[in-house]
């Protein structure tokens, strides 16, 4: 399949020299004009992100999104969610977009939005707040397991 015209290329550790600090410089830059400077929409809503706890200068939702692990003070760097940095915002902006099943649910107590780019595997989570939208997080979904909870997720919520 074809990526939409609105999916923008990834943004890889080879294309700046296998420089770790110089990427991460660049990953940070996609992060800030997408979410920091001009924040985007998502249904009415401005999306905002986390900003605390602050790393090295850089916003907690920034890390999250080019980082996994268990828990929050364990995460590491993962190279396919770094590439992909520059995909949540176009993910969000074209939610109307057939290729991007939308749903919401409920994680631990809070109302969450799934958009899920099927066809590119990759997973953008929104948490609803009372007056705006948070950027959760963000990450490729490669677990066949995972996949078909996501898929009955999205039917289910078709059907209610």
């Amino acid at each position: 399949m074809i990526p939409p015209t609105w999916l923008p290329a990834i943004v890889t550790l080879a294309d700046h020299g296998g420089d770790w600090n110089v990427y991460l410089d660049a990953l940070y830059g996609h992060f800030a004009a997408d979410f920091v400077t001009f924040r985007p929409v998502f249904r009415g809503e401005r999306v905002g992100h986390k900003r605390y706890p602050m790393d090295r200068g850089k916003e907690a939702t920034f890390w999250h999104l080019i980082s996994e692990g268990a828990s929050e003070d364990a995460r590491v760097p993962e190279m396919r969610r770094c590439e992909r940095i520059r995909w949540p915002r176009p993910v969000i902006e074209n939610e109307r977009d057939a290729a991007v099943k939308v749903w919401g649910n409920e994680r631990q107590g809070e109302k969450r939005i799934c958009l899920w780019f099927e066809s590119e595997d990759y997973l953008v989570v929104l948490a609803q707040r009372k007056t705006y939208i948070l950027l959760w997080t963000a990450y490729l979904v490669t677990e066949p397991h995972r996949k078909r909870k996501l898929e009955k997720e999205f039917q289910d919520s078709r059907n209610s």
